[in-house]
Parts: structure tokens; sequence; C-alpha cells
């Protein structure tokens, strides 16, 4: 990509203080927060620690499940409550609560948080939209900006690597195609165990009725999830926290009354005692211990429904103890009651509060699935933002908190899989390795990736990130390998449905970044459009045309494709690119960049729209507006500022500068007076041509007039101002007066004649089933339909 396209760093850091200076103020935590993060930590217990809570329901029957059958004794007993107390306070509480919480993306989490980390400090992404004015926003880099000689040469050495780049974001992938999959598994098997406890209550209920009253519970849940993570979180809340309280009392009841020596478990060499004696059949039990954590991810995952603080305060002050003094009280029954194993939890419920304990776990399991599939929808969004997903559509339900968010197609795929799930395989250990096997590979990926930010986010040491790493993955390694051994018995599910997912979005991908790169090696020359002149060699008619595109520098294609076979444009034209950008928020200052092609008579712009990947697109009526205001504001800096002055032809594409909306509102470069006006079609309204005049009161016989508002623009009088702008100005309010027209390229992408078999069917026919099974451009986009003109484009990449 040639230097001179892209904008000049100097003119994007009008917004660069106050932006980080509020970033530094909202980091900060003080008491006046203390309020609203109980509140978010109340609500986290009914979305994120459901899953996790539930856990001891079936832990102890899992890890004697199998051959740890002849190892049925005290011993190891105190050994395995040994393991699933040093692997609950290794994981969950030190990596996740103390660590990984840290590694936040200005308050996002989840795998795909940590990539974009890592594509704004190191030249990782594959897709090349970056431009050097993204690196002045405000969210885009925090923490050191120095780099020690061995961690840059790292970082060159992955930079300059092509598949390597290629296999990171395979990983990446990887891990988020876990997660989702734990969306498909974990209501399945949180609601079969809750509807199992009927069986064990001793109803006649047989399997078959038992199955229907798990279906149309899931049904129900899926059904509920539009109502949003808030109203949720309020719902199922006080139902967690119930069951938090109910097996604490138990587990603390139990631990006194059947062997208070449970205690000396706390120390590790009850590990050493266990492993000893059980050799490689205790080896393959940590499958069933890797079950005590498994919605971990969850919290991490679901931190833009929350926040760090909130999160740590849950868990540390009541899940984690609640669990510990449970895991202890059930761990002293079975000692004295080894023939209870198989129905250890129920077993160790006292008499007088069997029941109740009955009713609360079965609707503690139902809340289970709330927390990943909240999780799965944040994942989504992500991957769509940064070009890894078809598009969607994402519903943010909650005005106050941001990352709260619904997803439509998401939400109905993962009920149906869910369903085919439960009603396939009924059994619930089946499903436990499955859902085992998913959850620790995210934890394992998700700590090669936390390896990487600490070098080249937090600018730490590689010895220390090493040690990090294998640490960690010395432990988690040795719970992935036993979760393979389980792989026949179930654990093939996780892996066929994580590797659909990772298919779809890496097929996505690809074709996405094929596209793009036709359409920036087939831009058209900037010496062709200047050879033009002002008319560009086409007849220039009343109004102002909207170019989309998804290129960031220079001219599409597609243009010269519209005027070869329909020789006529606007007076103004705007190349508008809607790009996401590796960060999960751009405040609305930093939205807008805005830049001139060509020389000033050709009234050529382009606007480029940032957005983040946690940002909401909204259906904005007032973007014609705003963009006009921006385009004004710029063409009254550009007279101004110096940067702008040079007539060097290679800078007429290239010019670039943010304008800020509170530069918008407080500029006296444009007169808005708003007024309410009742009218289908704005454009057609203002124009002058008879024929369009018949044809609108044609179409206003057939639709009832709206009611929306309608804004002009004057510009003011100031003698002062350079008359040169001030027709320009005036050329520009004249055509958005005529009307405004979306030009959208219809693109049909194909792959070239002597492509290999495998590209032909990643594209012709993976590619292009999933672009045509997607939202369309234009819906995603909210472009009007009635002004919209699409033109139809064959890539050959």
């Amino acid at each position: 990509m040639d230097r001179s396209d892209l904008p000049t760093p100097g003119a994007v850091g009008l917004v660069q203080e106050s932006s980080r200076g509020k970033r530094k103020l909202t980091s900060k935590f003080c008491l006046e927060n203390l309020p609203s993060a109980l509140m978010l930590a109340y609500q986290s217990f009914g979305v994120v620690y459901g899953d996790l809570s539930t856990s001891p329901l079936y832990v102890y029957r899992s890890i004697f499940d199998g051959k740890l059958q002849n190892h049925q004794n005290s011993d190891a007993i105190f050994g395995a409550f040994s393991l699933i107390f040093w692997t609950l306070t290794i994981i969950p509480l030190l990596k996740y609560v103390f660590m990984l919480l840290s590694a936040d993306d200005n308050g996002e989490g989840g795998t795909f948080a940590l990539y974009s980390l890592l594509c704004r400090h190191a030249k990782f992404s594959l897709l090349p939209n970056q431009q050097a004015a993204d690196e002045e926003l405000s969210a885009y880099k925090y923490g050191p900006s120095g780099q020690s000689s061995t961690s840059l040469a790292f970082k060159r050495f992955l930079e300059k690597h092509k598949k390597l780049r290629t296999l990171l974001l395979l990983v990446v992938l990887l891990g988020a195609g876990m997660v989702i999959g734990d969306g498909v598994i974990t209501p399945a098997i949180s609601v079969l165990s809750s509807v199992s406890g009927l069986e064990a209550a001793g109803t006649n209920l047989n399997k078959g009725v038992v199955l229907l009253i798990a279906c149309i519970i899931l049904v129900g849940l899926f059904a509920l999830q539009h109502v949003g993570t808030q109203k949720v979180g309020f719902l199922f809340a006080p139902i967690v926290i119930l069951w938090l309280v109910s097996i604490f009392s138990i587990g603390l009841y139990n631990t006194i009354h059947w062997n208070p020596k449970i205690v000396l478990a706390l120390s590790p060499h009850y590990i050493i005692k266990f492993f000893s004696q059980t050799g490689i059949d205790g080896w393959i039990s940590l499958g069933g211990v890797l079950l005590s954590i498994t919605g971990t991810e969850a919290m991490f995952a679901d931190l833009g429904h929350f926040s760090a603080f909130s999160i740590r305060i849950a868990f540390a002050f009541v899940v984690y103890p609640c669990l510990v003094v449970q895991y202890m009280g059930q761990a002293a029954f079975l000692s004295k009651n080894i023939s209870s194993i198989p129905n250890g939890f129920y077993d160790s419920v006292p008499d007088s509060v069997f029941w109740p304990v009955l009713i609360i776990a079965s609707l503690a399991a139902i809340v289970a699935s709330q927390a990943i599939i909240s999780a799965t929808f944040s994942i989504v969004k992500q991957c769509h933002a940064l070009g890894c997903f078809p598009r969607v559509k994402v519903v943010h339900t909650s005005k106050h908190i941001r990352g709260q968010i619904y997803i439509p197609e998401i939400n109905w795929i993962l009920m149906i899989l869910t369903l085919c799930i439960a009603i396939g395989f009924r059994d619930i250990t089946t499903i436990g390795n499955a859902y085992g096997l998913a959850c620790m590979s995210v934890m394992f990926i998700t700590t090669f990736l936390m390896a990487l930010v600490m070098v080249f986010v937090w600018q730490r040491s590689i010895v220390l990130a090493a040690a990090f790493l294998l640490f960690f993955w010395f432990i988690e390694g040795a719970y992935l390998l036993a979760a393979f051994t389980k792989v026949p018995q179930g654990g093939w599910v996780s892996l066929v449905l994580s590797f659909i997912f990772m298919f779809i979005m890496f097929v996505w991908h690809y074709g996405t970044r094929k596209k793009y790169n036709f359409d920036l090696y087939n831009k058209v020359p900037m010496k062709w459009i200047l050879g033009l002149g002002p008319s560009l060699g086409i007849v220039r008619v009343p109004g102002i045309g909207l170019v989309y595109s998804e290129l960031a520098t220079g001219v599409p294609a597609i243009f010269s494709h519209f005027v070869t076979n329909l020789p006529a444009f606007h007076n103004v034209l705007v190349f508008v690119c809607v790009k996401f950008v590796p960060v999960p928020y751009v405040s609305p200052e930093e939205r807008f960049l805005i830049g001139r092609i060509g020389p000033r008579p050709y009234r050529m712009y382009r606007c480029i729209v940032r957005y983040g990947y946690k940002d909401l697109q909204k259906d904005d009526e007032n973007f014609e507006n705003l963009l006009i205001q921006c385009i004004a504001e710029f063409i009254q800096m550009e007279a101004v500022e110096p940067q702008f002055s040079s007539p060097d032809a290679a800078s007429y594409d290239g010019r670039m500068a943010v304008i800020s909306s509170r530069t918008i509102q407080s500029s006296s470069t444009l007169i808005v007076s708003e007024s309410e006006d009742f009218g289908s079609i704005s454009s057609i309204h203002s124009s002058k041509s008879l024929t369009l005049q018949s044809l609108r009161s044609a179409y206003g016989d057939e639709n009832p007039p709206i009611r929306r508002r309608s804004v002009r623009f004057q510009v003011p009088h100031n003698p002062g101002m350079d008359p040169a702008v001030r027709e320009e100005l005036l050329d520009l309010i004249q055509a958005k007066e005529a009307g405004v027209a979306y030009v959208l390229g219809h693109s049909y992408v194909k792959a070239r004649r002597s492509s290999s078999f495998l590209k032909k069917f990643v594209i012709d026919i993976g590619y292009s089933f999933l672009r045509k099974n997607c939202r369309g451009p234009s819906v995603a986009l909210h472009i009007p339909h009635i002004s919209l003109i699409e033109v139809g484009m064959i890539y050959h990449v």
C-alpha cells in the first residue's frame, strides 16, 4: 500500500487529550462507583456463575466413574477434594480473577479481545485496512510504549511470516469455535441434569417424558433471551444466590457432622498420595475433576456485560468460598459413606431439606446455561466486527450498560443444535465428556494468548511470559490430555462443533480478505481521475451520491464500473467506508474521518465511519445531516490548516482529519434550522423535476405521510470567509437539498480458473453460500431502500 494513501497523522490530534483523560478517569476506582459495582456483581450471579456453581451436582460422580471405581476409599476421596480445591484456586481464582481480568480490552474480554489487543500492538492482522489515523484513537493503545530488544525481535519475526500470523488467527478462531460449541453443549447438560432430579426423587416419570420436559424448558430458555442480559440477570440472580447459600450451609453441616478431618486435605500432600495410589487411573480421572471449573471462561468472556471489579467481588467473596465449603462437606460425607458416590450430592443433603434443595438445584442448573449463551453472543459480535463472521443482526438490550447484546439468528441456531444434542445423546455423562474437552481447550488457548499479551502489550520480559505459559500449560495440559481420552465416549461432539464454526469463520475471513485485496489492487488510478477534469468526463446531475465501499483509501473499481455503463453522476460525490477497528468502542468525537479526493473543483470527498467491535451501528436518521456538517467543517479547516494546502497531486487522496462532533456543535461553519415535515421522501420533495413531482404524488397516494424532522443548512454571513470556501459550501447545501442517493456494490466473488480445487471450493461454494444466506450489506448499513442504487460486479480472486 502506498504510504501517500495514508492520512496525515498530525491531523488527527484534536480529540486526543480529552479522550485519554476520560479513559484515565474511568480506569480509577472510587467509592462513588461502589453501588453500581455491587449492582453489577448482583446481576453477574444470574449470568456468569450459574454454570460454575452447579458443578457439585456431578463432579464426584464423574471423578469416580470408570477405572477409579476400584479406588473408592477414604484416601482417594481426600485426594479428589484436594485436587478440586487446588484446581479452583489456581485456575479460576489465580489465573482468571487476579490475572486474566486485568488483560481486558478497554473493559471487554474473551479470546477475540486478546487478539484485538495483539493486532493493535503488532501487525498480526491479515486484513490490510489499517490506517495511521486509527493509531491515534484514544482507546487504541495503553501501557508502556517501549519494548525490549528481545520482544521487539520476536514481534518482527511473527510479523514477517504470514503463515505464523495465519496460524495465530486459526488458534483464535478455534477458541471462538469452542466457546460457541459450549453455547450448544452447556444448556443441554444443565437442563438434562436438572430434570434428571425428578428420576432421583423416585417419581414414576419415564425417560421419554423427562426428555420432553427438558426440551420444553430449553425452548423457553432461548425464547427468554430477547429480553436482555440485564433483565435475565435480575430474574436469575436470586436463584443462584439462594443456591450458593444452600450448598454452603449443607457443606458446612456435613464437614462438622461427618468428618472434620477433611480440612487436612487442603494440603497438596494428599494430591501426591492420591496419584501414588491410583497411578494412570487417577490421571484419567482428571477429566472429571476439570468439570469443577467448567463455566470459568464465562467470567472473562462476559466481562463486557459487567466489569472486572464486580466479577472479582462476586467470585472472591461469595462463589469461591461457597464452592470450597460444599466440595469439602460432600467429601466429608462420602469418606464415611463410600456407597453414596454415584449420587453423592443428593445423598449428602439432610432429609429435612431434601425437597427444597432439589427444587433450588433444578432451577439453578437451568440458570447455568445463561452464562455461556451471553458469552456466545459477545464472541460472535466480536468475530463479525473483526471480519471473521457473516453479517448478523445485533440488538443492544440495555440503554445504560454497553455490551449487553442479543443476536436472534445465533440464538435460534443454538436452540436447534442444543435440542439435537439433548435428544440425540440423552446421557449426561456422554455430554459431560464433550463439555469438559471444550472448556479446557478454551482455557488452554486463552493461556497462550495471554502470554503473548504479556510480551507485546504489557511489555513484560519473554522469560516471565514463558514462565506463566509453562506453569499453566503444565496444569491445563494434564487436564486436556485426560479429556482427550474421552473423545470416543462423546468428546468428539465438541470437536466437530468447534471445527464447523471455525471453518465458517475462516472461510468468511478468507473471502473478505480476498475481496478487499481485489478492490485494493484494482482501484481507480488517481492520474486517470485527474485527467478527466472536474466533470469526470460525465454529466454531473444535482444531488449527493454516497458511494459505499470497503476501501479506506483510493477510488473503488465500482465507481468506474458505474460511470462506464451510466455516464452520469451527482454534483457532489462522497466515498463512504464503514470500517470496524480493533478497539471495543470508538467515541462519537472520533468516529468521522473526512478527507478530499482530487482538487477542490471536483467536489469529491471521502468519509470513513469508524466503529469498535462492540459498537452498535444504529439506524441513525441524522447520518446524512451529520455527514454534511462534517464535510463543511473539513472544508473550513482545509482553508486554515497549512498541512492541507499542498498542491502536490500525490496528496489529492490522503488528506484526512478527524471531525469532532463537539467541534461541529460549537462551530459556525453552517447555520442549522430544524422543522417538522410531513413527507415520504425528502429527496423527491425537494426536486424541481415535474416527472419526479408526479412520481412523488403517486407514491404519496399509496403511502401515508411520515412525520419526520427536516433540517436545512445555510452559510453564515461572514465577510472574512474565503470566496472559494463559500462557493463550495453553497454547492454542498444545494446538492443536499436536491437529494441523496446511495450507491452500493452488489458483488459476486468467484475464484479464478487457475485456482486450486480447495480455493474454488472455499470461494465458489463456502463463501458464496455464506454471502447469500447472511444479512445483505444494505440492511446491515441501514441504507434506505428507496434511495439505493446497486451496481453488480464480479470479483475474480
